[in-house]
This record gives C-alpha cells, structure tokens and sequence, in this order.
C-alpha cells in the first residue's frame, strides 16, 4: 500500500489569515512573511555551497532561481500546503534564514520542518530559537498532532538541533537521495505533541497579524 497525502481544498480555520503569514514573535527573533525584496537574501543564502551541503537540491545559480523560490514559497501560502517564514532579528529587517512547514497534511494533523540559516550567523542559537517558536506555532495555533523532519545523517548539527527540541530519529533511509552525482542517505526524525515541552512564553510571544 502505497501513502498518499489527501491535497487541502478548504483551509481550516485556523489556517486562515489572507494574503499572508502571520508573524511569529519570541524572544531575540521574528518568523515574518517573504517578500519581493528579499530575492537578493534568499539567493546569498540558498546559493551558498556549506548551507546547501545536505540539502535535497542543488545551491541556486542565478538570481533568476531565487525569484522562482519565492513565488513557489507563496504558492506553497496560497494552497496551504507549505509555510515559509524568513528568520530576522528585530529591530534589523534583513532576513538571516528561513524556516519551514511543509507537507501540510490536515487530515492527518501532520507536517515536515525545515530550516536554513546563513553561515556568518551559524552558532549562535537562532535556528534552534526559529524551529521552538515554529513547533509552538505548529502544536498551538494548527494543532498539528505530529511533525518530521528529514536530514542528512551527516548533518550531525541539524540532528542536534532536532534531538533538543523533542525530535526522535525513527529510521535511516538509505540511497534516498541523488544530488550533485552525490548518493545521500536520510534520517527521519519525529515529534509527537504529547511529548512537546512547551517553553515558557517570553511576554512578547504571539501571533502578530
């Protein structure tokens, strides 16, 4: 038997919000809608060969290819199938990453996570903030009963990240993957929501329209 995601037709309520995400705030950071103006930031770092080392796609080459990134980004928006926040550090615009929730599944109650993060910002614990603020946003406001991730195994930060945040690797995927003539296994991760720890809220948390 093989699984096959029942595509969204009608968002539900609580994935109702217009023409555009929701801001997430927490902490030092701010998950915030996509722009047009953020193409040159998108293509610095989805270009860059180290963020995309165990990515499933190759860096992007052109500019050209970030443009398309965004509108698939809300594409993915429109369809509530995919939501894509870039990552800032209030009070500064400039997005830093982005960070993701994919595969939205509402009949299942289920969606797949996803980060990047420049490199000049790498180990600072902003990725790790961005995925927290990300799985209370997924486990509240969606009420999502199961997220995923999948990654490189050799990604042994990623793996890190995840694993503080509750994630429990469920199975490793071999050849999966095919990128760059490189062959690349894979690592499924999962959280339940009854096993989420809820963090204390900082008093600026919420759900800025």
């Amino acid at each position: 038997m093989i699984r096959v995601s029942a595509r969204m037709t009608e968002p539900a309520t609580a994935y109702d919000w217009g023409e555009r995400l929701p801001t997430l705030g927490g902490g030092r950071l701010a998950l915030r809608w996509l722009d047009q103006g953020d193409v040159p930031v998108l293509f610095d770092i989805f270009s860059d060969v180290e963020v995309m080392r165990y990515w499933s796609s190759p860096p992007l080459s052109t500019l050209a290819e970030a443009s398309e990134l965004l509108r698939s980004i809300h594409r993915g928006f429109h369809e509530r199938s995919l939501f894509q926040w870039g990552i800032a550090l209030p009070p500064e615009p400039t997005v830093v990453g982005t960070c993701t929730l994919y595969h939205l599944n509402p009949a299942h109650r289920r969606a797949e996570v996803g980060f990047a993060l420049g490199r000049r910002h790498w180990g600072r614990g902003i990725a790790g903030e961005a995925v927290a603020t990300l799985i209370e946003f997924a486990f509240g406001t969606l009420a999502l009963h199961r997220l995923e991730a999948d990654t490189d195994p050799r990604n042994e930060r990623s793996v890190r990240l995840l694993e503080r945040q509750g994630f429990r690797r469920e199975g490793h995927l071999r050849d999966r993957y095919h990128v760059g003539g490189e062959i690349q296994d894979t690592v499924i991760l999962g959280l339940l929501r009854r096993e989420w720890r809820r963090a204390p809220e900082p008093p600026d948390r919420g759900v800025q329209p």
